[in-house]
């Protein structure tokens, strides 16, 4: 495997399946890198939403202020409400990802106002508090490790040669941001991500766990909030297995701390 591979961009999601950030250097936690799907929006009876039904959440952007999330709509700017990092309520909501049921607190009631108006559905925003401690599966766990909101893992990683190999079999390109990845590298062949076991970047050391498997949230362009056939037919057709298709590696981070843009990636095994 090439050995010159180099973090190119770090992203976090800090609300749930609403538009990511790029990030020049980013807190990696147990749980995710710092801010990663932290806040969420769920429906009356607590379950959570996302692009598959609501496309319209990628419209919705998200800027990182020294205090806050600012989130605005991309459609129109002016349109934007700003949530302080340490804004939440002292009334708890049970909450459900997948298979998961946990404790979440809410945000305000003016923030569930706005995601409502936008939405047209009743929304709550929640957060997740330093209590809930959401175990990652016990098979793909390493040390009984705990993950955010995310889908069901703390860390993402693709390869940008894996999305350049993807494109060149596709009509119309797309971007990295179809895939939500919390870093992306350069560097490589296309793939190499599926042969890593360990691997340090900088000086932290992350486990790779699992192939991804994607859904139908990958054709949902990210601009203009519409959902089509790719690249998620493209993929299918190469990129099966067991009826998944599979597309970048879940991981966990087994020691805590910074992680940056330009950082050399070393695999371990």
């Amino acid at each position: 495997m090439n050995s010159h591979l180099t973090v190119q961009d770090i992203f976090i999601y800090p609300i749930k399946s609403l538009g990511g950030v790029r990030l020049e250097e980013a807190w990696a936690e147990e749980k995710g890198l710092q801010y990663d799907r932290r806040w969420m929006l769920v429906s009356e009876d607590g379950n959570f939403i996302s692009q598959r039904e609501y496309p319209y959440l990628a419209l919705l952007q998200i800027a990182i202020a020294h205090d806050s999330l600012l989130v605005f709509d991309k459609k129109n700017r002016s349109s934007q409400i700003r949530i302080p990092f340490e804004q939440f309520l002292d009334e708890k909501i049970e909450v459900t990802i997948w298979d998961d049921q946990v404790t979440a607190v809410k945000v305000g009631t003016e923030f569930d106002r706005w995601f409502s108006e936008k939405l047209g559905i009743n929304v709550f925003l929640v957060k997740m508090p330093e209590t809930t401690l959401r175990k990652v599966d016990p098979k793909y766990a390493k040390n009984g490790e705990t993950v955010s909101f995310a889908d069901g893992m703390p860390y993402l990683i693709i390869g940008q040669s894996s999305l350049d190999d993807l494109n060149s079999k596709l009509e119309n390109p797309v971007p990295m941001n179809r895939f939500r990845p919390n870093i992306v590298f350069s560097g490589g062949k296309a793939f190499d991500e599926d042969k890593m076991y360990s691997i340090r970047i900088g000086d932290l050391e992350f486990s790779i766990i699992k192939p991804c498997a994607r859904c139908v949230l990958t054709t949902v362009d990210q601009n203009s909030g519409k959902k089509g056939k790719e690249p998620l037919k493209t993929l299918s057709s190469y990129r099966t297995s067991n009826n998944k298709v599979l597309f970048g590696q879940n991981m966990v981070a087994m020691s805590v701390g910074k992680i940056y843009v330009g950082d050399p990636i070393i695999v371990m095994d």
